[in-house]
Parts: structure tokens; C-alpha cells; sequence
């Protein structure tokens, strides 16, 4: 369950579904709380794959963050829209790999916020770990405060995890990638993955979840996911479901495409 007395109270409504806690709840996390199991439960009533969609989501987050550690090099992290903590988080795969490498999470979430401090204390004798307070709608600020633990000099991965639903126009949301990876150097790396309209049960899912009290969340199909990496050189294999994105084992398919573009 939620630690209480690390979450600041004003940032908590028990009675009401909580996007980043509902999520938690799929990943079999325990940061959450009734009204966020009956939200997760009633959208897996009629959508039962959201639970493997939220645990694989997590498997192609530590496949794409080992693969740009080990085989990329890259040392630095800007992982936006970080939601709560759960199991094998970014800094954890990342220095796992090299420990001098550098996270940033942003997150605009009072609550995930609280869950962070936990987090600033997980570093290495090289790397650092640090949180930003920001919306991704303020591209600006997250490159501004993000500058002051990782150099935008050198190679990045800019991550934009199963967040970019929240935001209905797609323009908005290009906008918002453009802007981010604009301010990184040649050799940076973009990390997207959302939810697609891939089957008629996925959309029933998301209504459901508006019903449950949630936040709605746009899906897109692969085709305009795949537009936020124009002007960017796609690594194999593509725009493709999570599952199969360079997979270790076999894992059942998901309405969910993800990829990984460096920036020449």
C-alpha cells in the first residue's frame, strides 16, 4: 500500500482513480488504493490484456534502456513521464549497465513527485539520479532543469513512456518530442511507446476507464506514433509491438507499438 506519511496529503484523493496509481496496480505494484483496483479492474473486465500491456511495457523499458547503455554507449537519461516507481526502474537498468550513467525523471504528479525523493538517493559513486517537477507541455523547463545534471552536449535518450495519450492533438504532441530532441546533441536517441488502436477491445478499455473515473487517454495507430521520429534514423526492427522489439523470450502481443530513433 501507499506510505502515507511519505505521500504529502494535499497531493492525495483516495476516492478518486488515479492515472499513475491504476497503472501501478497492473504492474502488481502496491502504491495504490481501492478505488484505483476497481478503475484497473474494471477496464481489464472488458480489456483483460491491459495487465500484460502495463508488465511488458516495463520488459521494453529495460530492453531499450540495456541495449542504448551496452551497445549505444549513451550515459545519460531523460526519462519524461515517469509515474510511480515500481520494479527495475530506468537509473537502476542504466547503472546496472555503467554505473556513471545519469537519470533525469519529470513527472508533473504531486504524487509521483513524493514517491521520487526515495529515488534521489539512488546513486552510484559516478552516476547521479534527479527528479524535475514539469508537464512535458513545458518542453522548455524540462530542458532547462534537465541541463543541470545531464550535459546536452553529449548523447541522450530522451524517453517518452506510454504518456503521450494524455495529450488529443498529435501535432501538439510532435511538437513537444521536436522540441525536446531539437536541444540534444547528434547521437541522441528517442524512446516512444503508446497504446494503439489496434482492436476493438483496447477501445472499449479506454471508455471503460473514463467511466471508472479515469483520465481519458488517446490512442493512435503505429502510423502516427511513427511520425514523432521524422528526421530520425529508426533502429531495427521499427515501429513494432513492445513484445517485439528485440525480445528475450516469447511474450504475447500487445496494442502497443514502441521504437527507439537516433538522431544523426
Amino acid at each position: 500500500m501507499v506510505d502515507r506519511d511519505a505521500v504529502e496529503p494535499a497531493a492525495v484523493n483516495a476516492e478518486v482513480p488515479h492515472a499513475a496509481r491504476i497503472w501501478n496496480y497492473w504492474m502488481g505494484g502496491k502504491d495504490n488504493y481501492e478505488s484505483d483496483r476497481a478503475a484497473g479492474d474494471a477496464v481489464a473486465e472488458v480489456y483483460p490484456q491491459i495487465v500484460t500491456m502495463a508488465r511488458q511495457s516495463r520488459q521494453f523499458l529495460i530492453r531499450v534502456v540495456r541495449f542504448l547503455a551496452a551497445e549505444r554507449g549513451i550515459r545519460q537519461f531523460i526519462d519524461i513521464g515517469t509515474g510511480l516507481p515500481t520494479m527495475q526502474n530506468t537509473h537502476e537498468v542504466a547503472q546496472g549497465v555503467a554505473p556513471e550513467s545519469r537519470i533525469v525523471y519529470v513527472d508533473n504528479d504531486p504524487l509521483v513527485l513524493a514517491h521520487a525523493r526515495a529515488l534521489l538517493g539512488s546513486t552510484t559513486d559516478e552516476g547521479a539520479t534527479t527528479y524535475v517537477h514539469a508537464d512535458y507541455h513545458d518542453p522548455g523547463r524540462i530542458i532547462e532543469e534537465a541541463g543541470n545534471l545531464v550535459d546536452l552536449r553529449e548523447p541522450v535518450a530522451v524517453m517518452f513512456m506510454g504518456v503521450l495519450g494524455y495529450e488529443p492533438d498529435l501535432a501538439v504532441v510532435r511538437a513537444i518530442v521536436g522540441r525536446v530532441m531539437d536541444a540534444t546533441a547528434p547521437g541522441s536517441h528517442l524512446v516512444l511507446w503508446d497504446g494503439t488502436d489496434t482492436g476493438a477491445e483496447v477501445a472499449d478499455g479506454a471508455e471503460k476507464l473514463v467511466e471508472s473515473g479515469g483520465v481519458p487517454y488517446i490512442l493512435r495507430t503505429p502510423e502516427q506514433l511513427g511520425r514523432c521520429f521524422e528526421g530520425l534514423e529508426l533502429t531495427d526492427p521499427g515501429m513494432v509491438p513492445i513484445t517485439e522489439w528485440r525480445p528475450d523470450r516469447t511474450a504475447p502481443g500487445v496494442d502497443a507499438y514502441g521504437a527507439v530513433g537516433r538522431k544523426p
